[in-house]
């Protein structure tokens, strides 16, 4: 997608990788941005406003948690924009021991808001169409036994966008799907890693996990920009040290039908 002109919103787009792919976007000539987030960072957005003074950026307050929060947060950019282009599901919380707000943030938030954007950006009920980017992981590809809760949420999330990604969804929808898997990347979320792991005792991933290379949050952006502006609906795209590489996942169960 040729980002100029395009109008999109963020969720979670004043964190580690937002932020940093914020910035990037703002440089691709955006018509509008729209921040979706718990906490306003005034400071960057005023700088983000004065740097861009032809690109409409504004902050809008929202609790993934809630889906009446998200439902709000759209209606009150739809008022200020006539469409969507591009929705960016970013938020995320990696803390095994926060059970039900992991799954609320990085799962049901996910779902909520990918439905209600949908609601605006439906084709067959006069939107545009458009594109719609969901953040999984690495973990949302293999078992991650330090962090089994995050691992099965953002595996969720990477079914949950491929089960949209398909053909006949497009065709009504007018609405691509991709789903985005940063490897480990250098950010708050990788902080004090054993205060947050779902068992309180040390194993031997504790010691091999600070041992993994870690790419920086500059490079996961550059990649998440370039995905979004070439990927393809129902794509599945890692984002490891830099580069992008698209996951091919074998169906491993195929329906009978009965005579």
């Amino acid at each position: 997608m040729n980002l100029v002109e395009k109008n999109v919103i963020y969720f979670g787009g004043f964190g580690g990788i937002g932020q940093k792919c914020i910035a990037q976007l703002l440089e691709k000539q955006l018509k509008a941005l729209a921040i979706f987030d718990l906490t306003e960072n005034t400071k960057i957005l005023d700088e983000w406003q004065k740097k861009f003074p032809n690109t409409d950026i504004f902050y809008q307050k929202v609790d993934v948690t809630k889906k009446s929060d998200i439902e709000a947060a759209y209606k009150a950019a739809s008022q200020r924009l006539d469409y969507f282009d591009v929705i960016v599901n970013g938020s995320g919380i990696m803390n095994d021991r926060l059970i039900e707000l992991s799954v609320d943030i990085n799962l049901m938030g996910v779902i909520n808001s990918t439905l209600t954007a949908l609601e605006y950006m439906d084709k067959s009920k006069k939107g545009r169409g458009g594109l719609i980017v969901n953040i999984s992981s690495v973990v949302g590809l293999q078992p991650s036994p330090l962090f089994p809760v995050y691992a099965a949420s953002k595996t969720a999330v990477t079914c949950f966008t491929r089960s949209l990604g398909v053909s006949f969804y497009y065709e009504r929808f007018g609405v691509s799907f991709i789903t985005i898997c940063p490897g480990m990347t250098d950010t708050g979320l990788l902080d004090d890693l054993s205060s947050k792991t779902i068992f309180d005792f040390e194993t031997p991933l504790h010691k091999i996990a600070p041992k993994i290379k870690r790419q920086k949050a500059e490079e996961c952006a550059r990649s998440l920009v370039k995905a979004i502006e070439e990927g393809k609906n129902g794509d599945v795209l890692m984002l490891e040290l830099g580069t992008i590489t698209e996951v091919k996942i074998p169906n491993h169960w195929v329906h009978q039908f009965d005579d």
